[in-house]
């Protein structure tokens, strides 16, 4: 059995059930039968340990001493808040499960220096 459904705006839906207009309406919102698809498993989270701080010899100069504790390779590489002058990244190191490195950057001399020094990963 069919029947005539009269929607806003002067449109007619012909054909349809009312049952099947309230899952079509329900569905978008999380109503109804539907089920869910399981989730996809998370990738593993990047597992890094680092030291940041400023150079002994300059205050300019910004470095990440990283070291990764993951079973997987990770990218990551300093960046630097400096003041006036533009802000900066330093070079992208990639590390191995297991090993450290270090990625230094140097803010321009116009700044006022090291205002917040930040780890970021690929």
């Amino acid at each position: 059995m069919s029947q005539r459904t009269r929607l806003s705006g002067g449109r007619a839906l012909r054909g349809l059930s009312f049952a099947a207009l309230a899952t079509a309406f329900a569905l978008p919102f999380g109503i109804g039968s539907a089920s869910a698809a399981p989730a996809a498993p998370a990738a593993p989270a990047a597992a890094l340990s680092c030291d940041t701080g400023r150079s002994a010899v300059d205050d300019y100069t910004g470095f990440a001493l990283c070291q990764n504790t993951g079973s997987a390779p990770v990218t990551f590489w300093v960046h630097l808040v400096c003041g006036w002058a533009p802000d900066v990244d330093g070079n992208h190191v990639t590390v191995g499960p297991g090993q450290s490195s270090q990625s230094t950057a140097h803010c321009g001399s116009i700044g006022t220096g090291i205002g917040e020094i930040s780890v970021v990963t690929a």
